[in-house]
């Protein structure tokens, strides 16, 4: 079994509560064409070990995190975070310290936010294969 240390970011994430697209983690785009974003690859299982979400605007947003194995259908979501709010250059760390989230093949985490070009995301995740 082989272990490797991976993180994965996106910049500026942020969809109006309004929209229906998401992001997904390490993507630098949102909606359906993203590129670099993280799913568990085929016979892998993924603990995130650190996981960060930073208000890079000058008002309170509010932000929705959510693992699934689709980024096609929200019926699939299984809620992270549900529009919860943060200041102003704030960070919420979702994972972290003594919590993990084990993820399985062919799961991701999508985001979003009250306001575009928002938060900043980082992911710290342990692959093991």
């Amino acid at each position: 079994m082989a272990n490797t240390f991976l993180r994965k970011t996106s910049k500026s994430v942020g969809i109006a509560a309004s929209d229906s697209t998401w992001w997904q983690v390490g993507a630098n785009t949102a909606g359906a064409d993203q590129t670099g974003g993280y799913k568990v690859g085929a016979d892998t299982t993924t603990t995130v070990i650190g996981f960060s979400i930073t208000n890079i605007t000058s008002s309170s947003v509010d932000v929705d995190v959510a693992i699934s194995n689709t980024m096609a259908n929200v019926t699939y979501n299984v809620s992270l975070a549900s529009s919860v709010p943060i200041p102003s250059g704030s960070v919420l760390v979702l994972v972290g310290g003594d919590q993990k989230l084990n993820m399985v093949e062919n799961d991701l985490i999508k985001i979003k936010s009250s306001a575009t070009n928002s938060l900043d995301v980082c992911m710290s995740v342990l692959e093991i294969t």
